[in-house]
């Protein structure tokens, strides 16, 4: 029989996963938006014409997913989330846990968004951008600050560098890929040989940053980042390198 008359196995689709498309088609085509309440769980699962633990399956992957907030008591039911939540951000970690994107991957990607931020930052960022970012280098300055609170800090300022651009899908993306590599960014302080020295080089490097956004630098704070990023990442994987050799057995 030729090839173009061959038949492919029917895939069978889990109740779950269709009550999911149809919610998902209305949000894509505009039927469901931000804000809305779908109906009761009752009336849901009747006019699907699927059992009511089916229908709180979909909906609790929905909830994971951020999609959808299940409220409880009074004003009860599922209603569809105004603002991103947790959902990408907890599976973007658990992709790069996993090794699905590799260090190159989340180091370019950094560099693309960080020079971007900071060369829209230094054309539109306020007076009150300026001293949000300068109040996290100072609280970056505590005496005695573990790495951290440190390294809390430091996502926080360049995830307020996003924020000044007035981009909100950017700035989520920052936060999203910050909080999705925390741990890897703690590991690596804490390999250094003496993480606060190079906590104060971070530092130096942020006012550096500041300064250029502050005075309207586009170049320059888009060169700067992009040191700043690289080099971290460098010394990271040559403390990294430096450790294994000495870990190794001499012959």
């Amino acid at each position: 029989m030729s090839e173009a008359y061959s038949w492919e196995p029917v895939q069978r689709v889990r109740t779950y996963e269709q009550v999911m498309a149809q919610i998902e088609e209305r949000i894509l085509d505009g039927r469901l938006k931000a804000g809305d309440h779908l109906p009761s769980e009752r009336e849901l699962a009747a006019s699907l014409g699927v059992s009511r633990p089916s229908l709180r399956e979909s909906l609790r992957v929905l909830e994971a997913l951020g999609i959808v907030d299940i409220r409880r008591g009074g004003e009860g039911g599922a209603v569809l989330v105004g603002t991103p939540g947790p959902g990408f951000v907890n599976l973007l970690k658990l992709q790069i846990a996993l090794g699905h994107f590799s260090q190159t991957d989340v180091l370019q990607t950094r560099v693309a968004m960080e020079q971007w931020s900071c060369a829209e930052a230094a054309q539109q960022s306020t007076g009150e951008d300026h001293a949000v970012l300068a109040g996290i280098l100072e609280e970056m300055d505590t005496p005695g600050i573990d790495v951290r609170d440190f390294n809390r800090l430091d996502t926080a300022f360049h995830v307020a560098i996003a924020e000044s651009t007035g981009n909100a899908l950017t700035a989520h993306f920052m936060g999203s890929l910050r909080t999705a590599i925390n741990r890897q960014m703690i590991d690596a302080y804490e390999r250094l040989e003496d993480w606060r020295e190079t906590a104060k080089t971070v530092m130096a490097e942020h006012r550096e940053i500041l300064g250029a956004i502050e005075k309207h630098q586009i170049d320059d704070a888009v060169r700067l980042v992009r040191h700043h990023i690289t080099s971290f990442y460098q010394l990271g994987a040559a403390n990294e390198s430096v450790q294994r050799a000495g870990s190794m057995p001499s012959s």
